[in-house]
């Protein structure tokens, strides 16, 4: 019985074999195996005691919760951030565009103008696009409008407008009756060209006349609308064969002196003498005359 029964015999199927091992042997084995028993998973039973203990004590299963609503606060408040941060992000900044994208882009096909420059409103567009869709029904004369911001590859805006013609409309009979209006915002002038039709029903007075009075003195104003419609209405006119409209005359800022003449120097001198001698009489005469005012009375 008290082999069947031995620790040894139980625990340790190595030790079957042998001899009965003795009472201190076997409280020794036992002991052992209590101890290894104990501490082979300290984790598990950890956890098992503080699910136990949470699930038991009150306190402990509302800390597990409030750590768990911290935790998925900050989880929100991190996403929150993270969303207003991207939404207040500055939007990334469109690509600027030049005139060799004006270039290669071609001719507009409905709108008769090319804003490069971003200067023009959309009620300038519309009543640009209208006058030029009309004289184009009428005279079989296509205008085109350009703006662009300043110009690195051309020396002047006549250069660059021959050049845009050329890269549109490079044979000749493409671009007989075409016309082309550039303004050059940043240098404050503007050009016009044209295949051969379109400069013989202009006529060379009215296109000198848009190139140095409309655009250049209208742009001088940052008035881009003005200048480009103004000069639209005045090449219309001279194809349709009406009077000209004009343009604006330029008006030269004389800047004027802030010093004054010899003359205007001698009158406000004498003027401010003839102010500082009443004011001495007044503060000299007015305390006597009181003075013998009072004498007089006693």
């Amino acid at each position: 019985m008290e082999t069947l029964l031995s620790p040894s015999t139980l625990f340790t199927p190595s030790l079957r074999g042998s001899r009965r091992p003795s009472l201190t042997a076997s409280v020794s084995s036992r002991s052992t195996v209590v101890v290894s028993c104990a501490l082979r998973r300290p984790q598990a039973a950890g956890a098992a005691v503080a699910a136990t203990t949470s699930s038991s004590n009150g306190d402990g299963g509302i800390d597990v919760v409030g750590r768990s609503w911290m935790s998925f606060l900050h989880h929100g408040l991190a996403a929150a951030a993270l969303s207003l941060a991207i939404s207040l992000a500055p939007a990334p900044a469109p690509a600027v565009a030049s005139e060799f994208d004006v270039l290669n882009d071609g001719p507009p096909v409905d709108s008769y103008v090319v804003d490069d420059a971003g200067v023009l409103s959309r009620v300038t567009k519309s009543d640009v696009k209208r006058l030029a869709r009309d004289l184009e029904a009428r005279k079989n004369i296509r205008l085109n409008f350009i703006t662009v911001r300043k110009l690195t590859s051309k020396a002047d805006a006549f250069e660059y407008a021959d050049q845009v013609l050329e890269k549109w409309y490079p044979t000749i009979e493409e671009g007989n009756n075409k016309g082309i209006v550039v303004l050059v915002t940043s240098q404050k002038e503007g050009a016009v060209t044209g295949g051969p039709a379109f400069i013989q029903a202009v006529g060379d007075q009215i296109l000198d006349a848009t190139v140095s009075e409309n655009l250049p003195v209208l742009a001088t104003d940052e008035k881009y609308n003005e200048a480009i419609f103004s000069t639209a209405r005045r090449l219309a006119a001279a194809i349709e064969g009406l009077p000209d409209t004009g343009g604006p005359s330029f008006k030269e800022n004389k800047r004027e002196s802030n010093f004054k003449t010899k003359e205007e120097t001698e009158e406000k001198r004498g003027q401010f003498t003839l102010v500082v001698g009443g004011l001495l009489v007044i503060a000299f005469v007015v305390p006597m005359a009181q003075y013998y005012a009072y004498i007089s009375k006693k």
